[in-house]
């Protein structure tokens, strides 16, 4: 992911996310250095990517995401293959994330691949009318 993939990168993540993250979000994830991957298709459209934190032998995935259009066409497990094959060149033990309740489909995509529940943050997300749901913490080893 490079500055010229923003506007595409927020305009999926504004898509696909009912509270997505801003514009800002994305330049500074790559300001800092993080490892960010786009997915585009044939035509060169970009239908995925993900943002990658690492801290000291763990990695945490920030954010990722598949165009709805193209879910269940199994990208989302590509881009997790992608993410286990950076996490383990950079000499990664184990892959931390966190996901809502509420986002039943990712957690099976998840569980399907290998993580595994480890914790949960209160309030962790915006949600409706103003309130906040939890997140869930996912690991996986590496």
């Amino acid at each position: 992911m490079q500055a010229s993939d923003v506007d595409a990168v927020h305009a999926l993540e504004q898509s696909v996310f009912p509270y997505p993250w801003s514009r800002a979000n994305f330049v500074d994830s790559l300001a800092s250095g993080y490892d960010g991957w786009v997915l585009r298709d044939e035509s060169g459209a970009l239908i995925g990517y993900f943002l990658l934190m690492y801290a000291l032998d763990e990695a945490h995935l920030l954010d990722v995401a598949v165009a709805g259009h193209r879910q269940g066409q199994g990208l989302g497990r590509y881009l997790l293959d992608k993410i286990v094959t950076r996490c383990r060149e950079k000499g990664m033990v184990s892959i931390f994330l966190e996901v809502r309740p509420s986002n039943v489909r990712a957690q099976q995509v998840y569980k399907h691949y290998g993580f595994a529940e480890i914790g949960r943050r209160k309030g962790y997300y915006p949600a409706s009318g103003g309130g906040r749901e939890d997140a869930i913490v996912m690991r996986f080893v590496l």
